[in-house]
């Protein structure tokens, strides 16, 4: 009897990660949003660890912490999560993206999971972060210093939106909601596969 070959695509694989910001509380349903149409893994910093309430994440989703990291290392030849995890991804979202986390990236710090799986990152694959913070971290300087520096590393920038923040002040540094990144990543790649097709 002759065995049969799926010859359906497979689902794209998505590396959802969150940093230390109070939008954080919005990550299950992020990954909600993309577990029907991909593979979805995620990863979380300690400070967004916080607000992620992991009993509401999807079963299907693995989280992985920095104490993840070299759990399962114990000697030369044994797997390093954070490559692992850029190898399996196709496409890395970071949401929220923390001004903190955001500074890191742009100054090549990898001092935790997430920033040593950017810091490792395959720049062919497409990156998109929603930056989270108050208004007045989001105008800072810096901020547009660090965003002009992932931008020349061709990642992708999900604005913030404005709103009355959860410190009380009115203006923008909201994350972008969940449903707005899924389908801004989902159109990007959507359309990608359909120009290879042509």
């Amino acid at each position: 009897m002759a065995m049969q070959v799926s010859d359906a695509p497979r689902k794209p694989r998505i590396l959802l990660a969150a940093s230390g910001s109070v939008a954080a509380i919005k990550f299950s349903n992020l990954c909600s949003c993309f577990t029907d149409w991909a593979e979805v893994k995620a990863v979380a910093t300690q400070a967004a660890l916080h607000f992620i309430d992991r009993t509401t994440l999807s079963k299907d989703v693995v989280l992985y912490t920095d104490e993840h990291e070299w759990s399962s290392w114990s000697k030369i030849g044994d797997n390093v999560l954070h490559i692992e995890l850029r190898r399996w991804a196709d496409i890395m979202v970071i949401a929220p993206l923390s001004a903190n986390t955001l500074g890191k990236i742009a100054g090549g710090l990898c001092d935790n999971l997430l920033t040593s799986i950017i810091r490792a990152w395959d720049y062919e694959k497409p990156i998109f972060v929603a930056p989270a913070m108050n208004t007045f971290m989001w105008t800072n300087p810096f901020t547009e210093r660090h965003l002009m520096t992932i931008d020349e590393l061709g990642i992708t920038l999900i604005p913030p939106v404005s709103k009355r923040l959860a410190c009380g002040d009115y203006g923008t540094g909201a994350m972008a909601e969940p449903s707005l990144i899924f389908s801004t990543v989902r159109l990007f790649l959507e359309s990608r596969q359909n120009a290879n097709k042509q």
